[in-house]
């Protein structure tokens, strides 16, 4: 148990929500104090015809090299360099063409000198992160994020709890801003992420679904003595029905099938019991959005058709091939 400043006890989730509330608050009003300056900002970072290197000592460079990884995996080239270490021979990664995000609470972080000195050395576009408007560094950038006054949510006001958020937060707003402004889509962010459970999530449908034999269709005048044997060699509990022009009309279930039964269903002909206008999907829509489709609320499917423009199937796609890439 913790005490409170009237010496009540606070357990320990009366603690976690009084941080969670600070930094909260801290973000919200960060959020209001956005200016001009940023847009500025991002216009400076945005225009590096090289990376964008990210700097900060202590806690401000943990965060700094999270805001690092952020960037380079939403298309902005970028890399974290500890201000020590370019003391030491690291500045010779900063080149013309690049541009600097530093970071730093006080503002007056001793380890950066040297850095901002190389800025102004080579004309490099420096962008700070401060909470102090008047300190050195905010001085020595071309353009100051400050963050507002905010009550750290250490208990003692010392440990960097509220600031680094805001430093954090602050980060995520500048990449996600200069994603929005390149026009970043899915399919660029897959390419920074081809591995793991994202990765799978923003393949496309034609990556995993079946094709040629593998695809059960038929025509509508095919009878059901053959639609059944197809059904059961394919293995995906329906048939696609095609048009003269080779497109899909329909689809037969083992629902249709169940709702036909009747001594005379082998005699009848699948265009009799199909159901018309199936769901389906393109070849490059993204295995998500073949999930959604699936799970539609008006009824959901474990099967989909996948056509082309013009309405010819290509490929099917069932919920398992989803479940196989790690999708569901």
């Amino acid at each position: 148990m913790t005490e409170a400043p009237g010496g009540a006890a606070l357990s320990d989730r009366d603690v976690a929500r009084r941080v969670l509330t600070t930094e909260a608050e801290g973000l919200l009003a960060l959020a209001s104090a956005l200016d001009d300056s940023f847009v500025r900002a991002l216009d400076l970072l945005g225009s590096a015809s090289g990376r964008i290197v990210v700097t900060g000592m202590g806690k401000s460079g943990h965060v700094a090299r999270k805001i690092a990884a952020t960037l380079a995996s939403t298309g902005a080239p970028s890399l974290f360099v500890h201000p020590a270490e370019a003391s030491h021979g690291d500045l010779g990664m900063i080149v013309p063409g690049d541009a600097v995000l530093a970071l730093s609470n006080s503002g007056e972080t001793a380890e950066l000198a040297d850095l901002v000195a190389h800025c102004h050395r080579f004309g490099l576009p420096l962008v700070a992160i401060t909470a102090r408007a008047g300190s050195a560094l905010a001085k020595a950038a071309n353009e100051a994020l400050i963050l507002p006054p905010a009550e750290e949510a250490c208990p003692m006001g010392l440990a960097p709890t509220t600031s680094t958020s805001m430093q954090m937060a602050l980060g995520d707003a500048l990449a996600v801003a200069l994603l929005t402004r390149r026009g970043f889509t899915a399919q660029d962010f897959r390419r920074f992420h081809p591995g793991g459970r994202l990765g799978q999530r923003l393949r496309r449908v034609r990556d995993v679904m079946h094709t040629g034999d593998a695809v059960p269709l038929a025509t509508p005048d095919t009878g059901m003595d053959r639609a059944l044997v197809t059904m059961t060699e394919k293995r995906f509990g329906c048939l696609g029905v095609t048009g003269p022009d080779g497109a899909l009309i329909g689809i037969l279930t083992d629902g249709d099938l169940r709702r036909s039964m009747d001594a005379g269903l082998l005699s009848r002909r699948v265009g009799e019991i199909m159901t018309h206008d199936p769901r389906t999907i393109g070849p490059d829509a993204l295995a998500d959005e073949a999930l959604r489709a699936m799970n539609a609320p008006e009824r959901r499917v474990t099967t989909l058709f996948v056509v082309n423009r013009e309405g010819v199937p290509e490929g099917i796609l069932h919920v398992h091939d989803l479940l196989r890439v790690g999708q569901v």
